[in-house]
């Protein structure tokens, strides 16, 4: 997350710029109904009906089913433009020979059919084969959060940061007033208070075996716990200056959950041992504030920094640099992977089950965690940055960006890809959220309702819809498909600072300036 004087940071609110809505083309003619007593409607000539048949749409398109990855399957197809995405599952599903029916999305040129085949194509040529991406859905789906089901205090400053364990079962918080809290999103009831630190909590991390969590101070400590103890295993003096962000090393390469990374004000980001308290590498090379970190699920570590760039480094070869991603052209305050979403659960499904034995949890993780990576085609890596600009990068290949994204008028402080791999989302000061295409920064959609900077995203563990909290006190629950407002929810006092959906999609969890714990339901 970014460094706390970030939250404070303010700036003119953006002018609505909407998008134009994309009309019908072609209106049918000679089928407007006259009324009673006039005279009936001319019909056209023949050399008009001429013109007319020529410029309608053709009643169907060769059509081609391709992967997300482009890998064809089945033949070519002449498919009726009045197709629907129901009648396009019936279809895919057919030519995979599933035994049971799987849910799919289907997207023409990174446009999701929504209505019809017709409409997603628009205006666009039909005199060469269609594409139709087909991408698999979550077998199960997430109903909106509607409700606020319990305000829970305890924190006596502002709550930072909240985040559920990998299995859903545990909820934590971080805040101002030096203490961790833990809750029980069933009973929606405090559970401990964890106090280890002298100043600011400012980020938290579960590990993706659901059994440690981290947390990270303004003080310079991080503190290793072991919910629902309330009594540190591991308090280390880890930095000079105070704790920005933390990650896990991912349980398929760390099965025993026995390696973290922290990243501080200070320009350094170190790798621990979660066991001994000892540093077993620094990564020195920043020039400037490490503002954030990631650890891929192949072997490398990604950091961001106030120095405008993105370092990659390989983790298993004592963090050496395998190389700087340039671009930005002021601070770094975010990133993201693609792959964060089966990361952060790691072997846990959605019913928050996971098998006991570490070896098949870690190969139930692996599986999961190439699935996803598969589904974006590598594993791509975001970053936002005070310059309005987000970059999308695929740091394996190399360091020249995949896209440059444009179109925020104040800085971006926070982005997230779904959970499928196949939209990045980007918030901004400037009260809005932006959508983009995952694997290529293509835009896709502006949603607008906030009135204030916009902080942090999250995503429902279906893909299917987004939360944002804002600034303006409110959190906001949007649709993906309609790209539209699905649930406005007011109840805070003051500003939003973080947001969290559950794994299993029953509840959102809220924590802001007001000191509340906010807790959603549908």
């Amino acid at each position: 997350m970014a460094e706390v004087p970030s939250f404070l940071k303010e700036g003119p609110s953006q002018n609505p710029n909407p998008k134009p809505v994309r009309g019908n083309p072609i209106a049918p003619p000679g089928n407007e109904l006259a009324p009673p007593g006039a005279a009936a409607p001319t019909r056209p000539s023949a050399t008009a009906a001429s013109a007319a048949d020529d410029d309608a749409p053709t009643g169907s398109v060769i059509a081609q089913f391709e992967t997300s990855t482009g890998e064809r399957s089945g033949p070519q197809l002449d498919v009726p433009l009045g197709t629907t995405s129901a009648q396009l599952q019936l279809i895919i599903n057919s030519l995979l020979a599933n035994e049971d029916q799987v849910p799919y999305s289907f997207y023409v040129a990174e446009q999701e059919i929504a209505a019809s085949l017709g409409q997603a194509i628009g205006d666009a040529s039909t005199e060469q084969a269609i594409r139709i991406v087909y991408v698999p859905q979550a077998v199960f789906r997430v109903r909106a959060v509607s409700r606020c089901s319990s305000t829970l205090p305890g924190h006596a400053e502002s709550i930072l940061s909240a985040s559920f364990s990998a299995d859903g079962r545990l909820l934590a918080t971080g805040s101002g007033d030096h203490s961790v809290r833990l809750w029980d999103p069933n009973t929606e009831l405090p559970k401990a208070t964890l106090k280890a630190h002298r100043d600011w909590v400012l980020c938290i991390a579960w590990s993706a075996c659901g059994r440690y969590l981290l947390s990270g101070g303004k003080d310079g400590l991080v503190a290793v716990w072991a919910p629902p103890q309330a009594e540190a295993v591991k308090t280390i003096r880890a930095h000079n200056k105070w704790v920005n962000a933390l990650a896990w090393a991912p349980l398929h390469t760390d099965p025993e959950q026995g390696r973290f990374c922290s990243a501080s004000k200070d320009g350094t980001a170190k790798v621990w041992d979660r066991v001994t308290g000892r540093c077993l590498f620094s990564l020195m090379g920043h020039a400037a504030s490490v503002s954030c970190v990631r650890w891929g699920g192949e072997g490398l570590l990604f950091t961001g920094s106030h120095d405008r760039t993105c370092k990659v480094w390989a983790a298993e070869d004592q963090g050496k640099l395998v190389r700087s991603l340039e671009g930005h052209g002021h601070w770094v305050n975010c990133i993201a992977l693609s792959t964060d979403a089966a990361l952060r659960r790691g072997a846990f499904d959605h019913r928050g089950s996971a098998p006991v034995d570490p070896e098949a949890a870690a190969a139930a993780a692996r599986k999961r965690f190439e699935e996803v990576r598969e589904a974006g085609g590598a594993e791509l890596l975001a970053s936002g940055s005070d310059d309005f600009t987000s970059f999308l990068w695929s740091p394996a290949a190399g360091k020249k960006p995949v896209v440059r994204m444009t179109g925020h008028v104040q800085l971006v402080n926070n982005v997230a890809f779904s959970p499928d791999a196949q939209w990045l989302a980007s918030a901004s000061f400037d009260g809005s959220v932006r959508l983009w295409a995952a694997r290529t920064g293509k835009f896709a959609a502006t949603l607008r309702g906030h009135v204030g900077a916009v902080y942090q995203l999250c995503w429902s563990s279906d893909s299917r819809m987004l939360a944002s909290g804002s600034k303006d006190s409110t959190i906001k629950v949007w649709d993906l498909k309609t790209r539209k407002l699905k649930e406005d929810l007011p109840g805070h006092a003051d500003e939003v600072y973080s947001v969290d959906w559950s794994p299993d999609g029953r509840h959102v969890a809220t924590g802001g300036k007001d000191r509340n714990l906010k807790m959603w339901r549908n």
